[in-house]
């Protein structure tokens, strides 16, 4: 590491191997009901009870997921979080729209055509076509639990829902939401502060809407991975790979059950190798509502205000290359998230093309004003959610 900045070069190993021997005792978690494989076990009932008989215990619980998430293994479940009944309910729903998408839908950029069905944006179309079982679903107290113990109030879920049918192939692994989507050479511009901030801004969380034994593929997940330092530059180590291969644990989940990690967590999908289990779940992406800036600023307005000019200010040499980066960087989105990836997927990488990219593509490519402004609004329809 060099001046607070990761490098590949700096990358070793052999930490990462030291914590495959780490160990949570079961002193740290005394709500849990069992440590099973590195994964900590709770059970809803039990933590129910408990928090009615002592309100206190409920901070206590939360104190205790924190430690599990930043200290611990990272990963947690939490036994029949959700009635099974209201499951079953919200999974006819999401096999409507489904049912409702084929066809139209752009797919699933993270699988083979055919390995899956997913509905993106699965909370707002599930809020617009049941609201009453949305809101019995998301009335879940363990959920909202957990949310508030890795990140306070205020947080924000998004949804998207899986369907893996039997032949899905599992994932490679990796880390998730934010630097997880980007690629080792983007995530190595971002200081290493921000490297271990960004697993505080995500919890990663699933619904199981069926039973997964784990001939279905359920999460493979490797325990205490979310502590080293290097994690979002393994996506292309095929060594980084082996030690997960050697070292990662996969639990059966029944219907109901509620998995929680840190997204720094290595994880992947497992390969669905059952006969007949279409394997369901509603994956949850709880956010920090920290991420935002303190004014509204209508960015798509400033950037076809500003292109015109800056278009000028190249061509007469007015600004050198690197003063029109500055420029961009001031002016449009350089983040490509959230946007509506039904509309909006990426093309040639692990997320969409944002507002700055375009921006440098038309200046690079000399476009009218004209073109720019139809090609921002039609990147601005594509993130539209509905």
């Amino acid at each position: 590491m060099s001046h607070n900045y990761l490098s590949h070069e700096d990358i070793d190993l052999e930490p990462l191997k030291a914590l495959m021997s780490s160990s949570a005792a079961s002193d740290n978690v005394p709500f849990a009901e069992a440590i099973n494989l590195e994964v900590v076990i709770y059970s809803a009932d039990a933590l129910r009870a408990q928090i009615q008989q002592e309100s206190s215990n409920l901070r206590k619980i939360q104190s205790e997921w924190h430690w599990v998430w930043q200290d611990g293994p990272g990963v947690l479940v939490i036994k029949g979080a959700f009635d099974s009944g209201l499951v079953d309910e919200a999974s006819a729903a999401f096999r409507e729209i489904i049912e409702r998408e084929r066809g139209t839908s752009r797919g699933d950029h993270f699988a083979k055509p055919g390995a899956n069905d997913r509905v993106w944006n699965a909370q707002e179309k599930l809020a617009l076509l049941a609201p009453n079982l949305y809101a019995r679903y998301y009335a879940n107290d363990m959920l909202a639990w957990a949310c508030e113990a890795w990140m306070g109030p205020a947080y924000q879920i998004t949804s998207q829902v899986n369907s893996v049918n039997p032949g899905g192939e599992a994932q490679v692994p990796h880390r998730d939401y934010h630097l997880g989507f980007m690629t080792p050479e983007q995530a190595i511009q971002y200081p290493e502060s921000v490297h271990r901030m960004s697993a505080h801004l995500t919890l990663q969380s699933a619904v199981a809407h069926v039973d997964m034994p784990v001939e279905s593929g359920p999460t493979l997940l490797l325990p205490h991975s979310q502590k080293f330092s290097h994690g979002y530059l393994l996506a292309n180590m095929p060594e980084a790979h082996e030690i997960f291969a050697q070292n990662r644990v996969q639990l059966p989940l029944e219907k109901g059950d509620l998995l929680l990690f840190s997204p720094a967590l290595l994880h992947a999908a497992g390969s669905n190798v059952s006969a007949d289990i279409k394997r369901m779940a509603n994956l949850l992406q709880i956010s920090s509502a920290f991420g935002r800036t303190m004014e509204t600023v209508d960015r798509l307005a400033m950037s076809r205000r500003v292109y015109p000019e800056l278009l000028q200010l190249k061509q007469t040499g007015a600004l050198n290359t690197q003063q029109l980066q500055h420029a961009v960087a001031a002016t449009a989105e350089g983040y490509a998230f959230p946007t509506n990836l039904d509309y909006d997927p990426p093309i040639d990488g692990l997320a969409p093309k944002n507002q700055q990219a375009l921006m440098r593509q038309a200046l690079d490519a000399g476009w009218s004003a004209e073109k720019f402004s139809e090609a921002l609004d039609a990147q601005a329809e594509r993130r539209l959610s509905s």
